[in-house]
């Protein structure tokens, strides 16, 4: 469950004339400098896993980590030497705790500088940089080109999701789902929808005073206003105060896969939204 689930939203890349927002990080410098890790004990196994954290948290951190990180760290975790993020190879830290503190305060006497993270983006940043080494460690069973002509042709994904630019905005952008979803949650997904559907994902219906209903996917929301994008990819602004009705829909629109494809068709769909993970 998010730790705040009113946190801004992900909109997709341009919903008629506004442009694509990403997530807010609250600090531009490479918060993982290169002398993140330059700690005084040999490699380590990370103690927790990506099932241990809130996707949500991920997801976060993957912005994050993208933003401020990985011009030092590498897309893999792997450029500093002697560290490997991913493998869980560190030097000085050894539990959630450690990785906050260093996150917080950098390391004196290195190119690590101190970080302006909020709580839950510190939860967020030590959940991905943790989930980091799960999703690669399942090897793919099936074929990530065949997968990609599933997606695009039986299973009829584009018709909602979007990757890399082509495709619809109804439901969330694909673009990096392989780098903040492990194999086993991409397949969740498929069969069962609504289960690894999360929070930040869930549609909402909204009556206006004047009786006139409003459905779609929530983009943003805060105390005050709610925006969505409806059914024909319109983006939708609504003031609370102007509502009689508002409610959150717990229920994925996406059909489960469980009795569309093979076995072997969603091991090939799963394959190719492994290779996901971020635009080129």
């Amino acid at each position: 469950m998010s730790r705040k689930e009113a946190r801004s939203q992900k909109p997709e890349a341009r919903i008629g004339t506004r442009q694509e927002q990403k997530r807010v990080v609250r600090s531009p410098i490479p918060i993982l400098a290169s002398g993140f890790w330059l700690l005084a004990s040999s490699c380590i196994l990370a103690q927790e896993h990506v099932g241990q954290y809130s996707q949500v948290d991920v997801e976060t951190g993957f912005n994050l980590y993208n933003a401020n990180c990985i011009t030092c760290h590498g897309a893999n975790g792997d450029s500093i030497p002697g560290v490997n993020l991913r493998s869980g190879q560190f030097r000085r830290a050894s539990t959630d705790s450690d990785l906050n503190r260093i996150l917080q305060t950098g390391i004196p006497g290195t190119a690590m500088p101190p970080g302006r993270f909020n709580t839950a983006e510190l939860a967020g940043l030590v959940a991905y940089i943790r989930a980091m080494r799960d999703f690669d460690t399942r090897p793919s069973r099936g074929d990530a080109g065949r997968g990609q002509a599933i997606f695009e042709g039986k299973g009829g994904c584009t018709r909602c999701h979007r990757v890399n630019g082509k495709g619809s905005r109804l439901a969330p952008d694909l673009t990096d789902i392989g780098a903040v979803r492990s194999p086993d949650a991409l397949e969740r997904s498929l069969l069962d929808p609504t289960s690894g559907m999360l929070p930040v994902n869930r549609s909402v219906r909204a009556v206006t005073r004047d009786g006139k209903v409003i459905t779609g996917r929530r983009l943003n929301e805060d105390t005050y206003t709610v925006q969505l994008i409806d059914p024909t990819e319109r983006l939708v602004s609504l003031s609370k105060s102007d509502l009689r009705e508002y409610t959150v829909v717990k229920t994925s629109p996406m059909p489960s896969y469980k009795n569309e494809l093979s076995s072997g068709e969603l091991d090939d769909v799963v394959a190719y939204l492994r290779t996901l993970k971020g635009s080129k």
